[in-house]
């Protein structure tokens, strides 16, 4: 039992003042008294903590739910605070990963409930570990790889997971149920060629629409959770909010019995077998993450010492930063990871990578 367990377990305030906390949402018939406690004793993952994680994590956390584990592989910056709800100027001061810092604000939000921090990168060799045990995952994530990897996982693991993606001024959810409705893959069989779909690079976003998608993810969430799956919504629901449309999609029908995830049992964004390291560049900023093929485990101290002469380096014990000049900088975590910024060219963020850390 770590320390946040034991403080969401003895703390005084749980014992005096759970009943007032959640007086209004219990009143709300369909949740109740039993759903309520049907919240605090569920555990949802939330995967990413950018935009649309930090509208979930707050509605979770505020609602009750007892275990809430945040995964972000991620660093605040400027750019962030205009849309993630969660963050602060100080966050971005103070070097912080995403997952990191939300845990703190969360956590004064509801010293209740248990915030599980993950700062990593979900992939194929660690989704095994970093969505284990919980009753449902929802999407925060910005790339499409992560959604097709958070389907395998749960129709493998007869997990819901609730999809979400927002750009511009328009948005769409989907809530998956395994063995009940169709599965991403059913109605999007296969990730879109890059560069052609609109990103927040691209095309822009405008602070409400994050705030409306994610709202409905988590609605959706508490509704599994408070045993009201009755109430889901049942569709692709698409919104555009610039021009006022919100679209309801009809999916029930939409299974398919030849679907390579569900319907076949290829799971096969889960396949390990990939190892070369990979490049993406990053939703919203002029940057490149470079993720190797198997997590490292470095020992940041050292590596600033030897990497001194490459440019000066700002580091804590979750990442070190190299300002290599004016325009780019080399941010580093302890798993192998690196965000190249100042960049969205990926030859030459692995370029950059190559020369720094010699592999």
């Amino acid at each position: 039992m770590n320390q946040n367990d034991k403080h969401a377990i003895d703390s005084p305030v749980q014992d005096l003042h759970r009943s007032a906390r959640y007086a209004r949402q219990s009143r709300f018939a369909p949740i109740g008294e039993s759903g309520q406690q049907r919240l605090a004793s569920s555990r949802a993952a939330v995967v990413g903590m950018g935009a649309l994680g930090s509208v979930i994590a707050q509605h979770l956390v505020r609602s009750g739910v007892g275990y809430v584990r945040i995964i972000d592989r991620d660093i605040i910056e400027w750019s962030n605070l205009q849309r993630q709800m969660l963050y602060t100027e100080q966050d971005v001061l103070s070097l912080l990963p995403k997952a990191q810092a939300a845990a703190v604000h969360l956590r004064e939000m509801n010293s209740t409930v248990t915030i599980d921090p993950i700062i990593a990168d979900l992939s194929a060799s660690n989704a095994e570990d970093l969505l284990a045990g919980v009753d449902v995952i929802i999407d925060g994530s910005d790339n499409f790889s992560v959604r097709y990897l958070i389907n395998d996982y749960s129709v493998m693991h007869n997990i819901p997971w609730i999809y979400g993606g927002a750009v511009g001024a328009s948005g769409m959810t989907l809530t998956i149920i395994p063995d009940q409705t169709p599965c991403y893959r059913c109605l999007f069989n296969e990730p879109p060629p890059p560069g052609t779909t609109d990103t927040c690079e691209t095309a822009g976003v405008i602070s409400p629409i994050i705030d409306i998608v994610g709202s409905i993810q988590s609605a959706e969430a508490i509704k599994l959770l408070s045993g009201n799956a009755a109430a889901l919504h049942d569709t692709l629901f698409q919104i555009d909010l610039w021009n006022h449309a919100w679209l309801p999609v009809a999916v029930a029908n939409a299974k398919r019995s030849d679907c390579p995830c569900c319907g076949r049992q290829l799971f096969e964004f889960l396949d390990e077998r990939v190892t070369d390291a990979s490049a993406a560049t990053l939703c919203g900023r002029n940057s490149v993450q470079i993720t190797p093929g198997q997590p490292a485990d470095l020992n940041l101290n050292e590596l600033a010492q030897r990497l001194r002469s490459v440019g000066p380096i700002t580091s804590n014990r979750f990442l070190l930063r190299i300002e290599l000049s004016t325009e780019l900088t080399f941010v580093l975590f302890s798993d192998g990871r690196a965000i190249v910024q100042g960049t969205d060219e990926l030859t030459k963020a692995r370029s950059i990578y190559a020369e720094i850390l010699g592999n």
